[in-house]
């Protein structure tokens, strides 16, 4: 086969040497607890707000329409990971399906979901580091808590949050994962909290107008792009996560059953719990006010005059917010283990340590580009970059599930994804909708040129050097 359809079998990515496999320790409270560490982040204490600003109280049919997209893109990952228990995620099973010059672009493109959106998660993560050093007097530089873009000189504490999640997943996948659960649990316990307390203020007259910016994305006169659509794009960032647990499937003991709870369970999970904690933050506010806020939950409470409150969800948010940046770097560590693995990128960077079972140069690699991100970037410039990412992943996922149903309909399948030719295309229609109709024009513009630099690298290093590659010389 020519390098543009040259496919990995199936059986061959399933089967890996044993030299070069990740040590399968996860069950499925952690692969939930993955799930839901990186779902709910920094989109619903961070990304509420700035959605709020681009559609108003409309912004929960932002929320819904982006949970039904999700929901289908959980259906076909549940498949395709519980079929080809392997790492590397979307780019495994697009290697397997699709051909080589596919998976390539999609691998590229998870570095913008995983690496880019991990930045934009230690971004806002140090929103509320700033927050709490505010409150609590500390004599700290404006210029160390901003990143270049953002007129400061360097974002320090999302540099070294990016350095201690790192150093976590150096020392193992099951103490990380271990680690995890605690911190959802108080993650979630302060949203319950935020929710009870909010709702106490709840006014429907401040849902009206419900929709002030209109349903399709436009360019107001500011120049920002809003309606419920345009928000649809940027809160879109709020939900995926869970496909993060599939690179976790070749690290899994029971993956034919623990992917499907992983994945549809944290999706479920983390659905409901969104639209509760939104429907109150714009019943207890006016959306006009803490969508200007970096930290919207903790403004929408300290103006409710719940000051001690406000300082839990900050201090929760501090403890807890690490848990996305954790699971995304671990899946970017994955993507690129594998591809390296594959020949793709060189070899040598598929190291596993000969105990701990982790890829640990590819880990402390991706620790390093996440803290330069972190350190100069805007919040809402990366989490977009990383939503082009996102919905590129998705349609190859469906596609490769849809695919794989007409090519081998005899093969087992551990989780069957239900009603294929209705959940595949609507996952597919809705991202391609978000990309070309939700994202900036910048934002597609710079996908377009990220794809065109990692064509390059491709051509003149994977296409030769790639186990197939080789193996058909």
């Amino acid at each position: 086969m020519a390098f543009w359809n040259r496919r990995k079998p199936l059986d061959v990515t399933v089967a890996t040497d044993a030299a070069h496999r990740l040590k399968p320790t996860l069950t499925w409270p952690h692969l939930v607890a993955m799930g839901v560490g990186a779902i709910v982040g920094t989109g619903i204490y961070t990304l509420t707000g700035i959605g709020a600003g681009l559609a108003g109280p409309a912004v929960i049919l932002s929320f819904l329409l982006c949970g039904v997209i999700c929901a289908c893109a959980a259906f076909c990952y549940a498949e395709m990971a519980t079929m080809i228990p392997a790492a590397g995620s979307a780019y495994t099973y697009s290697y397997s399906v699709l051909g080589e010059l596919i998976a390539w672009i999609v691998g590229w493109s998870l570095i913008l979901e995983y690496t880019v959106a991990a930045a934009a998660v230690a971004v806002g993560w140090s929103a509320h580091v700033a927050e709490f050093i505010q409150a609590a007097g500390w004599s700290v530089p404006e210029s160390l808590l901003h990143g270049t873009m953002a007129g400061g000189i360097i974002d320090l504490p999302a540099v070294i949050i990016a350095a201690a999640v790192t150093t976590l997943l150096i020392i193992g996948t099951r103490e990380s994962a271990t680690v995890n659960i605690f911190l959802v649990i108080i993650k979630l316990a302060a949203l319950v909290l935020f929710v009870v307390l909010a709702s106490t203020a709840f006014d429907s007259a401040r849902f009206h107008p419900f929709m002030p910016y209109g349903f399709s994305a436009h360019i107001g006169t500011d120049g920002v792009k809003r309606g419920v659509l345009a928000a649809a794009a940027l809160v879109f960032f709020a939900f995926y996560g869970f496909d993060a647990v599939s690179t976790a499937a070749e690290e899994t003991k029971r993956p034919s059953r623990d992917l499907t709870i992983g994945i549809i369970g944290s999706m479920v999970l983390c659905t409901v719990i969104y639209m509760a904690v939104a429907a109150s933050a714009l019943g207890g506010s006016y959306f006009g006010d803490f969508s200007k806020s970096g930290a919207p939950l903790v403004y929408i409470l300290n103006s409710l005059n719940h000051g001690t409150a406000a300082q839990v969800v900050a201090s929760a948010a501090i403890v807890a917010l690490p848990t996305v940046i954790l699971v995304l770097m671990f899946g970017q560590s994955r993507i690129f283990f594998v591809m390296a693995r594959d020949g793709l990128l060189p070899q040598q960077l598929s190291a596993v340590h000969r105990t701990r079972g982790t890829p640990v140069l590819m880990t402390t690699l991706t620790g390093v580009v996440v803290a330069l991100l972190a350190a100069t970037l805007k919040l809402d410039q990366i989490a977009l970059l990383a939503n082009a990412g996102t919905l590129c992943a998705f349609v190859a996922v469906a596609a490769s599930m849809l695919v794989l149903r007409t090519r081998d309909p005899a093969r087992t399948r551990p989780f069957r994804t239900p009603l294929p030719w209705i959940v595949g295309p609507v996952c597919i229609v809705g991202c391609l909708y978000l990309f070309f109709n939700g994202l900036p024009a910048f934002t597609q513009w710079w996908f377009l040129f990220w794809n065109a630099a990692g064509m390059i690298l491709y051509f003149a290093y994977g296409a030769w050097r790639s186990r197939l590659a080789r193996a058909a010389v």
